[in-house]
């Protein structure tokens, strides 16, 4: 039996393969072999693999492909990568430099507060980003290499956009801005019924007089 695979989708495949490889590969070079100078080279050549992503869909599309749902993935994978792929670098570099260089441990992702709130909001920018990549993305190529059939097929990755860009506002950012209010108002009660140090020793005083 013959499976029916769309062929971008093992191109996709191969940019994820050979994002981790360069990555990897070039932090091993860095930190394993002491050559931070050979290590770059390597890491720069990580945006190459999103050229060759585009060029591959663009390639596909103008040779009368029919678009599917991989294509459209491919456009949310290329912004993802770009978007995201400056922090999962920096992200992979403090712990290789953590495990093989003596440098100090990465620090942890704030768990609770308006930092968490913070931290989220930053993430959700990078995924603004990534949508908005994706989007320029399936607009190039609906005006340069698709046909109206294509181009009608490509802007379905709009109705993919929208319910994630939502989702992940609520459960994100929202969510860490109503618990971190929740969070500093239970803080501030604990805070205020608390009695100090002048009113238990005033308390104790007060005893010892009694007795």
């Amino acid at each position: 039996m013959e499976l029916d695979v769309d062929p971008i989708l093992f191109v996709i495949i191969g940019c994820e393969i050979g994002f981790w490889l360069l990555l990897f590969g070039g932090l091993s070079v860095r930190y394993l072999l002491k050559r931070p100078r050979w290590s770059r080279p390597i890491l720069l050549a990580i945006p190459i693999l999103d050229l060759a992503l585009l060029t591959a869909v663009a390639v596909d599309i103008h040779g009368g492909g029919e678009v599917t749902s991989i294509h459209r993935l491919a456009g949310i994978y290329l912004g993802v990568t770009i978007a995201f792929g400056h922090s999962m670098i920096a992200w992979a570099d403090a712990r290789f430099a953590n495990w093989f260089a003596d440098g100090p441990p990465p620090p942890k992702p704030p768990t609770g507060g308006m930092p968490k709130f913070w931290h989220e909001a930053r993430v959700y920018g990078r995924w603004l980003i990534a949508a908005a990549i994706a989007s320029v993305a399936t607009l190039l190529l609906s005006v340069t290499v698709a046909d109206p059939e294509q181009r009608a097929e490509l802007f379905g990755i709009f109705p993919m956009l929208a319910p994630v860009t939502v989702i992940w506002l609520i459960v994100g950012p929202v969510w860490a801005l109503l618990a971190g209010r929740d969070d500093d108002r239970h803080g501030g009660d604990s805070q205020r019924i608390r009695p100090g140090p002048d009113v238990v020793s005033r308390g104790a005083d007060s005893r010892a007089v009694d007795r």
